[in-house]
């Protein structure tokens, strides 16, 4: 982690080659977005993708329907908390639902205040009826609790050893092996021992 100079502005810093860590939901690295630009990324995701399902099962007078939406851990966190923003109902402050484990998932449920199973309602495009959501799941990470960790990615065109992560995924029962490691990344200890230590 870089330290920031509080007397060299940010743009200085980058200028510099370095790149310290950004605390203001205002701040980006050179190309990149911000915080406050990942939100309404999310805000329009919400809007676009969500949303228009929410005004339909309530048309149609369904519940119960499922919506899935795959993304990063960052965008996934600002997903909830502008899904949360539309709710009716009062729902937890603060930063609640922030920091998922890798490949782990979250689930919310958006329900139309009033609405009952097979009784469709009027709602126009640019109107939503009012909505309870509650997160139900945030950070399940349970499916990778008995993953044996890799070091590093397999850089291999093809490496017979990496099949075995691909399979759990894909939802197979994998049985373990005895090799530690994939081939293609046998080399990863050898490649830390060798980088030297930083002097305190």
């Amino acid at each position: 982690m870089i330290a920031r100079d509080p007397a060299v502005s940010l743009e200085d810093h980058f200028a510099q080659g370095k790149y310290p860590v950004l605390f203001n939901d205002d701040e980006r690295f050179p190309e990149g977005e911000s915080m406050e630009d990942l939100a309404a990324r999310a805000r329009q995701a919400i809007e676009e993708i969500v949303l228009p399902y929410v005004r339909t099962a309530a048309r149609e007078g369904k519940k119960g329907l499922h919506v899935a939406v795959v993304s990063h851990g960052l965008c996934i966190s600002q997903l909830v908390a502008q899904l949360l923003k539309k709710s009716a109902d009062p729902v937890p402050k603060g930063n609640l639902y922030k920091g998922l484990n890798n490949t782990a998932w979250a689930r919310a449920t958006v329900d139309v205040k009033g609405a009952t199973e097979g009784e469709p309602m009027e709602v126009a495009d640019n109107d939503l009826p009012p909505l309870v959501v509650r997160v139900t799941d945030f950070n399940r990470h349970s499916h990778t609790d008995n993953v044996k960790r890799q070091k590093g990615l397999g850089s291999a065109a093809y490496d017979p050893n990496q099949k075995d992560i691909r399979a759990f995924f894909g939802g197979q029962t994998v049985t373990p092996t005895e090799e530690p490691y994939s081939e293609s990344n046998a080399h990863d200890g050898v490649v830390e021992d060798a980088i030297p230590k930083a002097r305190a």
